[in-house]
């Protein structure tokens, strides 16, 4: 029997990407316009977990009421939604409409742009979720379009194509990753027993979930201490998986030993240091290691620097699995976007280890305050998500 409730659909790649949500602005022909940018928004899912850094596009061609085209951005280098509907749509395409997620880009990167594709192709209208704020583009995309003559609707869908890139949309804007900070506890908020024995709080159903959820994530953050205790190898196990989440390990003195099991399977490993010497550094394997120096500060690693220099290398999403202390201090830092909590209804008493460890609150005004985003059943366990809100 299911006791809990959601305020969105939920799909298998961790995105809740629901009917219920509006689209905004209003449209002309709302119906028919809402109806085949949410099969775009579906097609763009497909591809969240393998176009990091780019970010996931589904694009959908439709003529005299008929879909013609669809496509999705399968992989970074690879050719984008728009020109997958294209190729798909072949001749069909000429006075057809487009329904994309994102504003066509108008730039060339390591493809050709797509605006020069939908001009030549004849398509007559554009329907798009989102403006592009990236730099390179940034409504030059919609305006090439205009000038050709092509009526462009922006708009329809945005909320939900917001969700999907939440991750690229906050790295191409502010320069740093959106953080989420996955957790599975016990119904009394404790993560292992006094022993460290943890394996496992949650049913079999949550931790699927979960690594859905590091599928879908650009890499996965981690301490030292997370490594030496439980030598995880923190890859995604899930059907479908294209691609490995890069691992990040924050590592003052690399204490991590070149034989963990981080190092194995696909994926490329970062260790974060203070360690500036090079003849200190262990031989780890260079072909898929990188060691990255940073200044000492108190004695630990600038966490802010940390997330900074992760955006510069462009990753749109860090998925946070560590210990107490490490997920304390990132929360105390307001480093993190989004909790996901797999919490069980079972009990493991007062001697069992805490979720975080923050000290220094004395005040209910210090506390930090989140907002539940939704509330879902994963089989007997419970999927809680929560934003950070500001306390007033």
């Amino acid at each position: 029997m299911n006791f809990f409730t959601s305020r969105k659909n939920h799909n298998s790649s961790g995105f809740e990407v629901g009917s219920n949500q509006s689209f905004e602005p209003a449209t002309n022909r709302p119906g028919e316009d809402d109806r085949y940018m949410a099969r775009a928004l579906q097609l763009a899912v497909k591809g969240v977990n393998s176009s990091h850094p780019n970010p996931a596009v589904g694009c959908v061609i439709v003529n005299d009421g008929k879909v013609v085209g669809e496509g999705w951005h399968q992989n970074a280098g690879g050719p984008h939604a728009e020109i997958m509907a294209l190729k798909s749509a072949g001749s069909a395409a000429r006075g057809a409409t487009m329904y994309v997620t994102l504003e066509p880009c108008c730039h060339q990167g390591k493809t050709p742009p797509c605006t020069r594709a939908v001009i030549k192709s004849g398509i007559a209208r554009v329907v798009t979720a989102l403006e592009d704020p990236n730099p390179l583009v940034n409504r030059a995309g919609i305006s090439a379009l205009q000038q050709a003559g092509i009526d462009v609707l922006c708009g329809v869908g945005q909320n939900q194509a917001k969700q999907i890139n939440r991750g690229f949309l906050k790295r191409v804007t502010i320069g740093i990753p959106w953080v989420t900070l996955k957790i599975a506890t016990s119904l009394d908020g404790k993560t292992a027993m006094d022993s460290g024995e943890s394996q496992w709080i949650t049913g079999s159903a949550a931790r699927r979930d979960a690594h859905r959820l590091r599928a879908s994530s650009s890499a996965i953050l981690t301490g030292v201490g997370t490594v030496l205790r439980d030598d995880p190898s923190m890859t995604a196990r899930s059907e479908g998986v294209q691609r490995q989440p890069h691992r990040i390990i924050l590592d003052t003195n690399l204490s991590t030993p070149v034989e963990a099991n981080i190092f194995n399977g696909d994926g490329k490993v970062l260790l974060l240091t203070t360690i500036t010497d090079e003849e200190s550094i262990p031989p780890y394997d260079p072909r898929k290691t990188e060691v990255i120096s940073f200044e000492e500060v108190r004695g630990r690693i600038d966490l802010y620097q940390v997330v900074k220099i992760l955006g510069e290398k462009e990753y749109n999403s860090i998925l946070l699995e560590a210990g107490s202390r490490l997920s304390g201090s990132m929360l105390r830092a307001g480093l993190v976007d989004e909790i996901v909590v797999y919490m069980s209804p079972d009990l493991l008493g007062s001697d069992a280890r805490d979720m975080f460890s923050i000290g220094g609150m004395q005040f209910l005004s210090d506390r930090i305050a989140f907002e539940f985003e939704s509330v879902i059943a994963v089989g007997r366990d419970m999927k809680v998500t929560l934003r950070p809100v500001s306390v007033s």
